[in-house]
């Protein structure tokens, strides 16, 4: 069976879905795998380390698209691209399918089988492939990061002859995987961390990490089967906004990671807020490329509004990609091995599997995701 990498062409990408030595390990399960010049570049791997694990190194894209039974990346794939893909292979990659319908429905056209890395199942067997996790893991430390180069004054309490310096305000909405990992390095850092959640039950969570929790009585809420934050209502969001305004005005950093996924993160943080802040301080808006937590964040973009730096940087885990790439490629090599004939020495959909059924969108000519399935044929 031939796996194919192609190199991830979206603007300032650098990750990759195979490192070296997952390549090596797929090599040793009976895989044929081809990658595209170029494609370990920008996480720090070159096609020669490739190519001594037994990897061929193709320069021609389109053959190499067209040639795979199998085709292992990172970001979807432009819309015209997947006509080039070998009829019936299975595409792997993140795929945004509650949003791209055209995609999708390409995908189905063309008798591929679409696996999406986001829809992986949130279960203690899948967390091996659950690539979300791993690089909202990233995300969270890069989000603080980023925060401590901007902000005009250190993280950590400093007593010096010439006095006593206060440890910064860092303010957390959202303690998933990106807001734990967030907390954790902000207090690693010697800030005084304060963090809120709409689900009750990971108050422990923050509070073993050293953070403070915010209590705000938001009436019913809590989490879906898969561990995320269920979606609140116009009346909870705005409950959620008046309780957080004083803790926001006097923290120095506030990060936001509230997203909802398939649908527009809600905006908790309003413009009379961000204004209430002190000049100097930052904002990191996790969720700004899919459309903010934080009223005047721009996706991909650093922005001052009355003193304060918004930051809006996409991709966060991208801009650690070596560390990236190997989790990622981690999260991919342990989806191909869990079901791989090793005697056919061949990927095998099986749907009888606790994890694919959750994340195959199409096979077989059809959109067979119920849940896209009705989504796409409700629009039409």
């Amino acid at each position: 069976m031939r796996l194919a990498i192609p190199r991830e062409t979206h603007p300032g990408e650098d990750r990759a879905s195979v490192t070296p030595d997952t390549v090596k390990k797929l090599v040793r399960l009976g895989a044929d795998v081809a990658i595209e010049s170029g494609a370990g570049k920008g996480a720090g791997h070159s096609d020669d380390a490739f190519r001594e694990v037994g990897a061929t190194i193709e320069s021609d894209r389109d053959a190499l698209l067209g040639s795979g039974d199998m085709v292992l990346r990172l970001r979807k794939p432009e819309l015209d691209e997947v006509a080039k893909l070998k009829p019936g292979c299975i595409h792997v990659s993140y795929l945004d399918p509650f949003n791209e319908h055209d995609l999708i429905r390409e995908f189905a056209a063309r008798e591929i089988t679409a696996i999406s890395m986001e829809m992986i199942p949130r279960s203690t067997r899948s967390q091996k492939m659950d690539a979300l996790s791993s690089q909202a893991n990233l995300a969270g430390y890069i989000a603080v990061m980023l925060a401590a180069t901007r902000l005009p004054r250190i993280f950590p309490m400093m007593m010096t002859p010439a006095g006593t310096l206060k440890p910064a305000k860092v303010f957390i909405i959202g303690a998933g995987v990106a807001g734990l990992q967030a907390i954790a390095t902000a207090k690693r850092l010697g800030a005084r961390v304060t963090a809120f959640d709409t689900r009750p039950v990971v108050a422990e969570q923050v509070q073993s990490l050293g953070g403070k929790f915010l209590e705000i009585d938001l009436g019913d809420t809590g989490q879906t089967k898969d561990g995320y934050a269920q979606e609140l209502t116009p009346e909870q969001v705005e409950m959620q906004r008046q309780a957080q305004k004083e803790v926001i005005a006097e923290s120095d950093v506030l990060i936001t990671t509230a997203q909802v996924f398939g649908r527009k993160p809600p905006l908790l943080v309003t413009r009379d807020m961000v204004e209430g802040m002190a000049p100097g301080s930052v904002i990191v808006d996790m969720a700004a490329e899919t459309g903010g937590n934080v009223e005047g964040s721009v996706p991909n973009e650093v922005v001052e509004v009355n003193g304060v730096t918004i930051i809006g940087t996409g991709s966060l885990a991208n801009l650690v990609a070596r560390d990236a790439t190997q989790m990622y490629a981690s999260n991919m090599f342990n989806l191909v091995e869990d079901t791989w004939d090793t005697e056919a020495k061949q990927f095998v959909l099986d749907m009888e599997n606790d994890i694919l059924p959750g994340c195959v969108i199409t096979h077989g000519g059809a959109v067979v995701h119920p849940t896209i399935k009705n989504i796409i044929e409700g629009a039409g």
